[in-house]
């Protein structure tokens, strides 16, 4: 996303050369064509006002800001749009490779690190929930926490589920029945 001026031209040909495929936008766009792999955008301040909404949503393709010269405003933008890699304008053919590889690698260890996340939070859920079920179990049944745990655990084997799974059910079923021993 650059307007089609001499330096824009000369990103889109030097781009060409390094073997990418280019299409040019501009204006920036609300919803971006097709699913690329990176966007290089010219972040201008007459623009700024636009929401990009794909910068920021969970599919967003790796990001280059193009600025063609620094300010606070440029900056706050280019930070607000989570850019991974800024290129200076004038455009240089050098540079411009390894931007794009920098971008590109940044943009892929942010992407696995928020999947991790995601998937530890979830595992941090599920063991809240264990916690809370064996609070449920010890309550009702007057049993050791140990006891309580090996019961889920027998009921995740005997469905072939999680012990999360079990342990939601019974949260579940004592939310619904109103039980004593549900954690508050």
């Amino acid at each position: 996303m650059h307007p089609e001026d001499a330096d824009g031209l000369l990103l889109a040909q030097q781009l060409q050369r390094i073997g990418c495929q280019v299409r040019s936008v501009w204006p920036p766009v609300q919803q971006l064509p097709d699913d690329p792999d990176i966007v290089l955008l010219a972040v201008r301040p007459d623009f700024l006002h636009l929401l990009m909404a794909w910068a920021s949503g969970e599919q967003a393709p790796a990001l280059v800001a193009v600025v063609n010269y620094e300010n606070p405003t440029i900056v706050s933008a280019v930070l607000e749009l989570k850019a991974q890699a800024i290129l200076p304008s004038p455009i240089r053919s050098f540079g411009l490779l390894s931007t794009l590889v920098v971008a590109r690698q940044m943009h892929k260890e942010h992407r696995q690190m928020q999947q991790h996340v995601h998937k530890l939070q979830n595992k941090l859920l599920g063991q809240r929930r264990v916690t809370d079920a064996k609070a449920i179990l010890i309550a009702t049944h007057q049993v050791s926490e140990d006891r309580a745990y090996e019961m889920l655990r027998e009921q995740a084997m005997k469905k072939r589920v999680s012990v999360e799974d079990i342990a939601q059910a019974i949260i579940s079923a004592s939310e619904l029945l109103g039980m004593k021993g549900k954690p508050e």
